[in-house]
């Protein structure tokens, strides 16, 4: 096996199970491989603390199943999204040579290879494939669609700023991906800025260093449309929120667009500096739910149909084994799609003749052991009661202790992990607390579970108890 993407999917599906859902989906699943000029291969991670923690806690044993798998014996590198920005998928040379050999037209790459300076500039961590063609509509996500295709036609009478917000991995970066690319086409001559809210952060810094923030903030405030990705990022930055608040304020006086998202509203984003935050809360505020069954198995047969346009796969899946795939596959829209993937390559040429069992067999530790369980709050406050040898009252009394407040914060994390409530309404279940105390709680775990063995077991028990 030589393909990269191919080695990474089957790489992936091991080390989640060695590491255990919740480490995986905070760091590896939203990571990706690249190839740099020089044909290093790089594990791409979101943020400079997620590069840190694989370093630290993962890289090591993700190289040894790579070598495993490897039949050029490559290693791995990690580095963070705003290191590499421009560097194409590791796969893309090779799809390229095997589209040429057969005939057909190449397969695009994630950023487009070929364009002028400026341009490429403004491109740079867009994914070509994460366009309007290839987004599916849902119940939860009818409304942000239909808001980011107006805003993408440059239409007159448009809310500024547009702020998209969910859950991670539910189809934000998409749609401003897909907004980006359509705002270019329509308007070849504008000026479209694409960033994530790190890459934002290393840019400003990087020319605070360099004395030339005067060029950093003309690149942007003389952008026609600015889209910027993940701003709950940019929180406790002081200086860094004060040239975002400029910015913004500059570009709305001069009636520019601005399209941003984060994983909450606005107005949750406490870490912000509250005028920032007021500028964020004045447009129109656009929520994309987490999809539900009809929606994901959408999903999975548009991901497969692109499939197998490539040529992956050859024809199409049964509906009971994408039910099937659905039904077994934990966590948002982005996890399921992995799960995808791993079908794909390990069926390749057989996937329309799989039938369920054969497909369980061959994604084994990809999948649950069984059809999705509807996990409720109730449930998740018992079960860590009883592991923690506590009242379930406990859990919701006013008590600050650290022997209740750990297990309270674990179970906030299991809420919403396994279930599809929102903050405020997980803290209402937890005797009326506020949305803000269970985020701090969810992000206290989720910064505990890499460093504290004792709470990564207790977690990785609870979810096991859970799925049952």
């Amino acid at each position: 096996m030589t393909d990269p993407d191919r080695i990474w999917t089957e790489a992936s599906v091991r080390l989640r199970a060695e590491i255990g859902e919740g480490p995986f989906s905070s760091y590896i699943a939203p990571s990706a491989v690249r190839a740099d000029g020089a044909g290093q291969l790089i594990l791409v991670t979101p943020t400079g603390y997620a590069r840190d923690w694989v370093r630290k806690n993962a890289l090591r044993r993700l190289n040894e199943l790579w070598l495993g798998l490897d039949g050029l014996s490559r290693r791995l590198e990690v580095r963070c999204r705003a290191e590499v920005a421009s560097v194409a998928p590791a796969s893309a040379t090779l799809v390229q040579a095997l589209s040429s050999a057969s005939g057909e037209t190449p397969v695009a790459p994630t950023v487009p290879p070929v364009m002028d300076g400026a341009r490429a500039v403004r491109a740079a961590g867009l994914q070509e494939r994460l366009t309007f063609d290839s987004f599916v509509e849902g119940q939860g996500n009818a409304f942000a669609l239909a808001i980011a295709r107006q805003t993408a036609s440059w239409a007159d009478g448009h809310f500024n700023p547009i702020f998209f917000c969910g859950p991670y991995g539910y189809g934000k970066t998409h749609l401003l991906n897909a907004i980006a690319w359509e705002a270019q086409r329509l308007r070849p001559d504008a000026k479209v800025v694409y960033l994530t809210a790190e890459r934002f952060l290393s840019t400003f810094v990087k020319a605070m260093q360099d004395r030339s923030t005067a060029a950093f903030k003309e690149s942007l405030r003389s952008a026609d449309m600015l889209l910027l990705d993940d701003v709950q990022f940019v929180g406790g930055k002081a200086s860094t929120q004060e040239e975002l608040l400029s910015t913004l304020t500059a570009l709305i006086e001069d009636g520019k667009r601005i399209v941003l998202s984060a994983d909450r509203p606005p107005m949750a984003l406490t870490e912000v500096e509250p005028r920032l935050r007021s500028h964020l809360a004045a447009g129109l505020t656009c929520p994309v739910e987490p999809a539900d069954r009809a929606l994901k198995i959408a999903v999975a047969r548009n991901r497969l149909a692109s499939f197998a346009r490539m040529g992956v796969v050859s024809g199409e899946a049964s509906s009971e084994v994408l039910e099937q795939l659905v039904d077994r596959t934990p966590g948002s829209v982005r996890e399921l799609e992995g799960a995808v993937n791993t079908l794909a390559a390990a069926a390749g040429p057989r996937l329309a003749a799989l039938g369920v069992e054969e497909t369980l067999t061959l994604l084994g530790s990809a999948l649950r052991g069984g059809p999705e369980r509807r996990i409720t709050v109730d449930e998740i406050q018992k079960t860590v009661a009883e592991h923690f040898n506590m009242k379930q009252a406990d859990l919701l009394s006013e008590r600050r202790t650290r022997a209740v407040a750990r297990p309270r914060q674990i179970a906030m994390w299991l809420c919403k992990q396994h279930t599809t409530r929102s903050y405020p309404d997980i803290g209402r279940r937890f005797g009326g607390r506020d949305h803000t105390t269970v985020l701090h709680g969810v992000r206290k775990i989720e910064e505990l579970m890499p460093q504290d063995d004792q709470i990564a077991r207790d977690v990785e028990a609870l979810t096991r108890k859970l799925r049952g």
